[in-house]
């Protein structure tokens, strides 16, 4: 199980890091295209290629804006899902301790409970009876053995 979780937490770590290098990357571009777009000298262009470059500098904190505000709320989306991943694991707690409590119990009951006081019930004993008697390997206990079976008693020396 631990192996499983660890593989688990390497893929999110490895998914997690693509994707900020990935960020990273468009990152740094966008701001050495804007750095470049600012280095130019913008005051001597016309009318409309200034307004142009406003147009551009709004789009380019909309969007901006935009991404910070969506990492905002995946973050507090994160930390709720891990929040109510704590809760749950907590809340497991209880029944996995109750279940070790009964598997303890449970243990210490089958050896420290005394089988001499306990009887078999009848409707095994019934069962016990009509099995064959079991076969012994001494001349001696087939000699003393009842002949109420309906066989005669013949033991290998008999013979």
């Amino acid at each position: 199980m631990k192996q499983v979780f660890d593989q688990l937490l390497k893929f999110l770590h490895d998914g997690i890091s693509a994707i900020f290098r990935f960020v990273e990357l468009i990152w740094t571009w966008s701001v050495d295209q804007i750095s470049r777009l600012a280095a130019v000298p913008w005051q001597e262009w016309p009318l409309w290629k200034q307004f142009l470059l406003v147009l551009i500098l709004l789009g380019v904190v909309w969007a901006l804006y935009r991404a910070g505000r969506e990492l905002l709320e995946a973050g507090a989306a994160i930390l709720n899902a891990f929040a109510h991943l704590l809760s749950v694991l907590v809340r497991t707690l209880p029944p996995v301790m109750l279940a070790g409590v009964i598997a303890l119990g449970g243990v210490w009951l089958v050896n420290h409970l005394d089988n001499s006081s306990l009887r078999m019930p009848t409707w095994l004993q019934a069962s016990q009876q009509n099995s064959p008697p079991p076969v012994s390997s001494s001349p001696a206990e087939n000699r003393q053995s009842s002949p109420a079976s309906g066989q005669p008693n013949s033991s290998p020396q008999d013979k």
